[in-house]
């Protein structure tokens, strides 16, 4: 089994995945630590450096390099945005799209200096509503907000394990 991990930036993918991986015992893999780990660089100096485009080319070169099997794939927030990826996700394993309200985690990233997109708060809310419709393509949703960890690795057990 693969299970992507979809959603905004700040929604929980990684904690979720980490999680999961930890009561799964399977591995989790994260795109962005990917990318970094190919190109040698953080990720807001890609985007300086080589733009935004460059880096999603990096992550859809991350994504489909991932060999694992059964694994726990967290992606970066706009990976969906590329059709390339969505498909891939799609035909290769389980997506899950992990939903946080848009003001909690505007709340929660402010100050938070290593998001790039992470600009104003109408431009987040903007790039955040410009996704969604992206983000439910997964096969499943989950609704994070206001939720302990615990409650969502076993929302997540149940829905997926169970399948």
């Amino acid at each position: 089994m693969r299970l992507y991990l979809t959603g905004f930036m700040g929604a929980g993918k990684t904690t979720i995945g980490k999680a999961l991986s930890k009561q799964w015992n399977i591995p989790v893999v994260d795109t962005d630590e990917l990318v970094e780990l190919f190109t040698g660089k953080a990720i807001r100096d890609i985007f300086l450096e080589e733009g935004e485009e460059k880096f999603r080319q990096y992550e859809t070169a991350a994504l489909q390099s991932i060999q694992e099997d059964p694994v726990i794939i967290t992606t970066g927030g706009g990976a969906v945005q590329k059709q390339e990826n969505r498909e891939w996700m799609l035909t290769h394993g389980i997506v899950l799209y992990v939903y946080c309200d848009v003001e909690h985690i505007f709340n929660r990233l402010q100050g938070d200096t290593s998001r790039p997109l992470l600009k104003d708060r109408s431009a987040f809310i903007e790039l955040f509503q410009s996704r969604q419709a992206y983000y439910k393509q997964a096969h499943y949703q989950i609704d994070t907000t206001g939720k302990c960890i615990e409650h969502i690795v076993e929302e997540l057990t149940f829905l997926i394990k169970e399948r």
